[in-house]
């Protein structure tokens, strides 16, 4: 088994206030190998987006890693300090948001954004920077890119936008990727394109992917493996295949049911009762029990843990745990 690319265990993310600390991501692990695409899945407020933050360095105030640790190839980088974590951005991990307007300067043009990152992170002189910038946008699919480099980020549509960003996040090789919903705003052609795009020159590269989405279909076209997160906590993890093919967890059994097949018969689509509990009234036991429709007394009072399962699964129901009891 090679050395995972990045590790997460136990990560545990607090925000104080005045009457309290709330648990946002409460012992979330899980480990991405070189060249992986592993997918995060869940709904708003699942925990995915403040996963990637927490990776990256980039927690909002008062927001803070209180526990477990974060390594990247080996390395300890949760207590880093910003400076050594802000040499880590962009160099060994690259960042493709949900907004590209967010990400770019609208101040500056493409040339000017590219150039200097590349700059920032490679040995390079100004023109071999800006033949790299050139050829990045290139691959990343803009038109007449050494005609558009010099372009301001509003000359662009929101597609090729998102390509910009893309670009960007890559100009340094990065060893990780993390995309947090880099299609949500794009229409159905483009996050074709965008998340092919990505896939694609991670793989040349050889660098691994932490996709967050909340889209199941990208997800099931896209990775490699799935993480299920409900309430900050795993609720699932394991080969995508086998976890839509054969959910173990009924949430992600409610996830599954929600997307339309092109076979489906039945008139609706499974809805999941119910919406998800604020970070200041999580229930007892485990967090999705009042709104699962198999929760038993145990499910109610004591919280599980994940489970291994066959296949590199593991999956954090009492229900299963009941199951592998049984068989």
């Amino acid at each position: 088994m090679t050395e995972p690319l990045l590790s997460v265990r136990d990560l545990r993310v607090e925000f104080p206030n005045r009457r309290g600390t709330l648990t946002a991501l409460d012992g979330i692990s899980f480990d991405i190998a070189p060249g992986e695409v592993l997918g995060m899945v869940g709904e708003s407020g699942a925990g995915k987006s403040l996963t990637g933050a927490a990776i990256i360095g980039l927690l909002e105030p008062p927001g803070r890693i209180a526990g477990g640790e974060i390594r990247l190839k080996g390395q300890r980088i949760d207590t880093l300090s910003p400076e050594q974590m802000r040499r880590i951005r962009g160099k060994r991990i690259g960042m493709v948001f949900q907004d590209p307007l967010t990400s770019l300067n609208p101040l500056y043009t493409v040339a000017q954004q590219l150039v200097e990152t590349i700059r920032t992170h490679m040995p390079l002189s100004e023109v071999d920077a800006r033949k790299r910038a050139i050829a990045l946008l290139d691959r990343v699919g803009i038109p007449a890119a050494a005609r558009r480099i010099d372009d301001y980020p509003h000359h662009f549509s929101g597609g090729m936008r998102q390509r910009v960003v893309i670009a960007l996040a890559l100009c340094a090789e990065p060893e990780l990727v993390i995309a947090d919903e880099p299609t949500t705003a794009l229409d159905v052609s483009v996050q074709a394109q965008i998340i092919d795009l990505i896939k694609e020159i991670c793989a040349e590269r050889g660098a691994a992917v932490m996709l967050i989405t909340h889209d199941m279909g990208v997800i099931a076209e896209t990775a490699d493996r799935v993480a299920v997160l409900y309430a900050g906590r795993l609720a699932e993890i394991g080969p995508v295949r086998d976890v839509i093919l054969d959910a173990a967890h009924p949430y992600t059994r409610g996830l599954m049911g929600s997307i339309p097949t092109l076979t489906q018969e039945s008139d609706r689509l499974v809805q999941i009762p119910g919406a998800m509990p604020r970070l200041s009234s999580i229930p007892t036991g485990c967090a999705f029990n009042p709104r699962c429709p198999e929760a038993f007394d145990r499910c109610r009072t004591e919280r599980p843990v994940p489970l291994d399962r066959p296949g590199g699964r593991q999956v954090a129901c009492w229900l299963a745990a009941k199951e592998s009891a049984h068989g």
